[in-house]
C-alpha cells in the first residue's frame, strides 16, 4: 500500500511537471511572437523615418497645385477672396492690367510630420496669385530670426538679416507658380511678404 501511494505521488508530480512544461512552452512561444512583432514594428518605423529623411532632402522647388496643399479653411478663404476681387471692388487699387504688389504673393504655412526626434516640422508654400500676367521677383519675407533644424535649400528660402528672408534666390515666380519648402523648429515663425519687384 505504501508503495502504491508513493507511486501515485510520483505520477502526479510527473503529470504536474509535464503540464508545467507545456505551459512554459506556450509562454516562450508567445514571447517569441511578441519579440518578432515588436521587431517588425521597429523595422517599419525605421523605414518610415528613412523615407521621411529622403523626402526632406528634396529641393521643394517644383510647382504644384496649391489645392493639394491647402487644408486650412482661413487660408483657402483668404485666397478665394483675393482671386475674386474685381478691379472696381476692394481696397481701391486696380490690380488687373496694372503692376503687381506684395499683396499678390500669398504665403501658406501648416504643420507637417515632425522629425523622428520629435521636433515639430512645417511646410511653407509661397504662391504668386497675381490676377494679371505678372511675374513677381525679389520677394522678401518678414521672418524674424528664422532658423531650421532641417536643412532648407538657401536658393529656395534664406535669411539675409533679422526679419528679412529672400525667396527663390530673388528669381521671378510666374503667375500661379508655387514654391515650397519645409523647416523644423520648436515653433512656427510668422511669415509675411514685406516687398516684391514686378516684371
Amino acid at each position: 500500500m505504501h508503495v502504491c501511494i508513493h507511486t501515485s505521488i510520483k505520477q502526479r508530480k510527473a503529470s504536474t511537471s509535464f503540464g508545467h512544461c507545456k505551459k512554459m512552452k506556450h509562454f516562450y512561444q508567445f514571447q517569441q511572437h511578441l519579440v518578432l512583432f515588436i521587431g517588425l514594428g521597429l523595422l517599419l518605423s525605421l523605414l518610415a523615418s528613412f523615407v521621411m529623411k529622403c523626402n526632406a532632402l528634396e529641393d521643394f522647388t517644383d510647382t504644384s497645385d496649391v489645392r493639394d496643399f491647402i487644408s486650412n479653411y482661413e487660408n483657402r478663404n483668404g485666397l478665394c477672396r483675393k482671386l475674386l476681387l474685381s478691379p472696381d471692388i476692394g481696397d481701391g487699387t486696380k490690380r488687373i492690367g496694372e503692376e503687381c504688389s506684395k499683396d499678390d504673393v500669398v504665403v501658406f504655412q501648416g504643420s507637417t510630420v515632425p522629425l523622428p526626434n520629435g521636433v515639430p516640422a512645417f511646410t511653407v508654400e509661397i504662391l504668386n496669385a497675381c490676377a494679371s500676367d505678372c511675374s513677381v521677383a525679389e520677394i522678401h519675407v518678414s521672418c524674424g530670426w528664422f532658423s531650421s533644424v532641417r536643412l532648407v535649400n538657401p536658393r529656395v528660402f534664406r535669411r539675409l538679416s533679422y526679419d528679412d528672408c529672400l525667396v527663390n534666390d530673388g528669381q521671378p515666380l510666374a503667375p500661379g507658380q508655387t514654391l515650397s519648402f519645409q523647416y523644423a523648429n520648436s515653433f512656427a515663425y510668422p511669415l509675411s511678404v514685406s516687398s516684391v519687384s514686378c516684371f
